[in-house]
Formats: structure tokens, sequence, C-alpha cells
């Protein structure tokens, strides 16, 4: 495809060195540059950009927008600023920018940007999921792995995934990852990063899947302050049209964090016995005061036996709530497959659980209720 690139900045300098970018790529035009956005407003359209990138460090950012989608409505419209907004990203969207660039930028960021751009945009329809469970051994680090995989390769869109289990974080060995980069230096970063310079810190697995892996050692838990990991689940929005993240088993700062901040949280436990529904009931109480709970929390039981929609029900009747999913018994199959590096998504693919992964998948990216097999 080729790009007939409309730039609109304020700022002289700025403006030479992104029309100096766009004149050295191939597939890329240059089709007029303006200081004042209602100059561009007004004579841009005799230039048929398609499109246009528009510096937003101004106050009417939102409503400029606006009219420019409105002038333009086959463009593309990408803002650009000297810093990320994240509080105002979500007003970007709403009113129809694509995508979001920090000034200035080299060829390659413009390049991967603007690919990143045409496959998923901004964060106008992002997931974010947090799964939760109020205790150890609950199956959660092994089901945000599979989930993760199955939601990249049945739906094609962007699925990114923050290990926030901060003391004992396994994402990167369920990967196999060796990451240059960790939760620790993106949430130090967080302030100077875009979202395309947040790709740079998520490990890539498959195509459509990426991992921020957690910290290397307990002791560094105390560097992820919440205030910037609130900051990089609103920028990953920006990047993935899922955002699955694995927190602390029990309630602290993190996992309060990541489950206000989600669209879903995912209530787990592991069905070894009766107090194990006995802690999820209690862990349920702490989420109360949501007014939309029954939407925004979803519970999800593993290793249930036999695992039927009839078993659901009965579940969800003892417990006097729905339950969201199940998943079933098969510790032998997860365990052959973590023992050997591997996802056991891909190691049982007709497999119970290879079934039930998939459904709960489907569940999300289409929005009804998830069966049992």
């Amino acid at each position: 495809m080729l790009y007939n690139v409309l730039i609109v900045e304020r700022n002289r300098l700025y403006l030479e060195k992104m029309a100096a970018v766009i004149q050295s790529l191939p597939g890329f035009e240059l089709a007029a540059r303006f200081q004042e956005p209602l100059e561009a407003l007004g004579q841009g359209k005799v230039f048929k950009p398609n499109l246009i990138l528009l510096d937003i460090d101004m106050d009417d950012a939102s409503s400029l927008v606006k009219d420019f989608t409105e002038e333009f409505p086959k463009a593309s419209i990408v803002c650009t600023g000297e810093k990320w907004q994240g509080d105002s990203a979500s007003h970007f969207v709403k009113a129809g920018a694509r995508g979001y660039l920090i000034k200035p930028f080299t060829a390659n960021e413009f390049k991967s940007a603007i690919e990143s751009f045409a496959k998923s945009g901004m964060e106008s329809a992002s997931q974010v999921l947090t799964f939760f469970s109020p205790k150890g051994k609950s199956g959660k680090t092994t089901l945000v792995a599979s989930l993760a995989l199955a939601l990249a390769r049945t739906t094609g869109e962007q699925v990114g995934v923050i290990d926030a289990d901060l003391q004992f974080c396994d994402m990167g060995l369920f990967f196999n990852l060796d990451p240059a980069s960790t939760i620790v230096e993106a949430v130090r970063d967080i302030n100077f990063l875009s979202p395309i310079s947040l790709a740079s810190y998520f490990c890539e697995v498959e195509p459509n899947l990426r991992v921020l892996c957690g910290t290397r050692n307990p002791s560094l838990i105390d560097r992820v302050d919440i205030p910037s990991f609130e900051a990089l689940i609103k920028m990953s929005r920006s990047l993935f049209r899922y955002v699955l993240i694995d927190v602390p088993s029990g309630f602290c700062p993190t996992s309060i964090a990541a489950a206000e901040m989600s669209d879903t949280t995912y209530l787990m436990t592991m069905l070894s016995g009766t107090y194990e529904l006995q802690h999820l009931s209690r862990a349920r109480e702490m989420f109360q005061d949501w007014e939309d709970i029954d939407e925004r929390l979803k519970v999800v039981i593993t290793r249930v036996s036999p695992c039927s929609e009839k078993e659901r029900q009965r579940l969800s009747n003892d417990l006097g709530y729905s339950v969201e999913a199940i998943i079933p018994n098969e510790y032998k199959l997860v365990s052959e497959a973590a023992n050997a590096g591997r996802i056991a998504l891909d190691v049982g693919g007709a497999s119970l659980f290879s079934l039930a992964v998939g459904r709960l998948a489907e569940s999300i990216s289409l929005h009804h209720h998830w069966e049992a097999p």
C-alpha cells in the first residue's frame, strides 16, 4: 500500500524532521505539510492524503482529531506528541485517532508503528483480563499461558501477557524466554515510552503473541510501583487487542490495581476440597463494592471432574453465583508439558484441557456464555 502523508506540526524543527523521515521511506510519499491545523483543514483535501500525522501538543487536541476525522474520512489519523498522554488516549480514540507516536522518531520506528496500527489501531476495542486466585496452586499461570496462545491463534489479533506475579513469575519459564527487559525495566521507563517503544520490552512468542516477563528475582518487587504499573496497563491497551495479566495470589496492591483497571477479572481456584470453594466465596466478597460485579468478575474452577455442563451448573447452584468456566483435571498432561518446556495446549491438541481453554477463548472473543463440552 502506498501512503500519501500529510503532516500537521506547529514546531518547525519537528516538521522538518518528520518530513525527512517520510521522504526517506519507500511506500510513503509526502503529500503536504502544514504548521497551522486550520490551514490543513481548509487546503489539505486537494492532496488526497490517506495518512495524517497530527500534532496533539495543544489544548484543543481532541476536537482537532475529530475535525480531521470528519474532514478526511478515508485517512488514518496518527497523533504525534512529545510525551505519551495516557489519560487523554481514550479521548483521541473516541475522536477517531488510529495511533500515537512520540516525536521525533526514526524511519524504522515510524514504519514499525504504521504496520502495528494497521493491525490493531489504538485501544478502542482492547480488553484487559486479570487472573486472580485467593491462594496458590490454582492453575492460574497455566491457564493464562494456554489461553493467550488460544486467543492469538484463533482470533488472529494481537495478544499481550503481563507477568505481574512479581515474586514467583513463571511466564518466562512457560514460554522458554530469556528476556532482555522485564516488567521492572518497563515500569522504570514508562514515563519516557510510547506504545511502540513499549513493544520492545515484550518478548515475541508467536507473531500475534508477546509476553512481558516478571522480575528476575523476588528482591526486585519493590521496584514495581503501583502508579507506574497502572500506566503500563493503560499503554498496553494501545498495543494489544487482549491484555492478560497474571497477578500474585491473595490480595495485595499489585493484584488490586490490576483488577481495578481490568475489563474482566477471572477469580480462580482449584477444586481439591470444600475449603477451596469457601476461600473462593470469601474472595468474591472483596469485590462486592463493584456495581457491575456480575459482568466484571468471572469465576473459573480448575481440576474439575467430570468437566461437563451439568457439573458447571451444579457448582454454580452450590455457590449461589455463576461459574463462568470449568477446566478439567489433566495434571499429568500439564506437568509433562511443563517439564518438557512446552505449553499444554500444544502437547494435547485434542485433550479435554485444550478444548476447555479453546471454549473460554471463544467466549472472550465472541462475548457469549462459555459452555462446557
